[in-house]
């Protein structure tokens, strides 16, 4: 009789598969052996919102067990009138209560960490060859969604913003520094390729995001929280996307940047194309935006003129723009072989 240890892609946990006639063929005329179920659940899903078959196999089971006693599905397990025994039993005697009870039914409810030493247990019995077993199999009774992980982060965040002494006491401002350097990682990590690092540095944004809503959260006046962001943003794209959510067309990305451009200048009412383009930024990145915001409003503006470097690097990065050319990206190029042939340089003279 052969069982196989497998890890579920959503649960998370180590579980033996389920035993069928094809893996360990049953004579017609044999006694019922029974069915033992590992029920997993996740925590990122509200408690008591599980599945149909996970309600059938609950309702259904002659013993349902829980070696957690704080399991949070537990109390809407009660409500329902399904009675957990506490309890971690061992795989002997569930398989001896299921398989000498005339094919009982057993569930168990699985742990966070879930159920390694049954399910070991479990397969060391089907794998010698010599038991009548039950059944063996897994059932999710609910498991995480696209972005469940991003629930984690927040309470993660929550618990560091309460209990420590650094975060808990960071302001938005004191925090600036630190989102330009994680978003210049990221820009790093795009521009070499490097996808490992690509991974973290946007997770490292990401914290940056949930870090200053959690702050802002705290906020005497004005408070938001991170739903209130994702919100924010939720609404923004579906309304300057009308070719994906409403009834317009689009067939070209030109079609799209149109759409988005007059729903944006509709929405922000601005006196000046200049308006919301941050001086803040590199000053290259600068110039190609406002250079950006002239031409597609169509204004013929001529570049002041000037003695110096200054002036001449306005034209190059303005004449960058126009030929579609990214001038922060091309100089950040051209630096980085600047930077490899100083190495080259030094390795030489070394």
């Amino acid at each position: 009789m052969a069982a196989h240890l497998r890890r579920h892609p959503r649960a998370g946990v180590s579980y033996v598969a389920r035993v069928t006639e094809a893996d360990s063929p049953v004579p017609a005329d044999a006694a019922p052996t029974g069915r033992i179920v590992l029920l997993t659940t996740t925590h990122r899903v509200a408690p008591g919102l599980l599945s149909w078959l996970a309600w059938q196999a609950l309702h259904g089971a002659d013993r349902v067990l829980s070696g957690d006693p704080d399991h949070p599905q537990l109390p809407y397990l009660r409500e329902a009138g399904v009675q957990v025994e506490p309890g971690s039993p061992a795989a002997r005697e569930l398989v001896d209560y299921c398989v000498a009870g005339g094919g009982r039914t057993a569930v168990v409810l699985t742990s966070a960490e879930g159920e390694s030493e049954l399910t070991d247990g479990l397969a060391r019995l089907a794998g010698s060859g010599r038991e009548a077993m039950p059944d063996l199999e897994l059932l999710p009774g609910s498991y995480d969604l696209p972005g469940a992980r991003l629930l984690d982060l927040v309470q993660v965040m929550d618990r560091i913003r309460a209990e420590c002494p650094w975060s808990g006491t960071r302001t938005n401002e004191e925090l600036v520094k630190y989102g330009i350097e994680e978003a210049y990682e990221l820009v790093e990590a795009i521009e070499e390729g490097d996808r490992e690092a690509l991974l973290e540095e946007l997770g490292d944004v990401l914290l940056q995001v949930v870090f200053h809503a959690r702050i802002a959260q705290d906020a005497p006046e004005d408070p938001f929280s991170i739903d209130d962001v994702a919100g924010g943003i939720v609404d923004k794209l579906i309304h300057r996307h009308p070719h994906v959510f409403g009834d317009e067309t689009a067939e070209t990305a030109e079609d799209v940047r149109r759409h988005w451009l007059r729903t944006k200048a509709a929405e922000k009412q601005r006196d000046s194309v200049t308006e919301g383009v941050p001086l803040g930024q590199p000053a290259l990145a600068l110039t190609a935006k406002l250079a950006f915001r002239a031409r597609t409003a169509a204004l013929d503006v001529a570049l002041p003129e000037g003695a110096g470097v200054g002036y001449e690097l306005l034209a190059l990065a303005v004449r960058a723009e126009a030929d579609g050319v990214d001038p922060e990206a091309a100089l950040r190029a051209a630096a980085r072989a600047y930077r490899d042939a100083i190495r080259a340089a030094e390795g030489s003279a070394g």
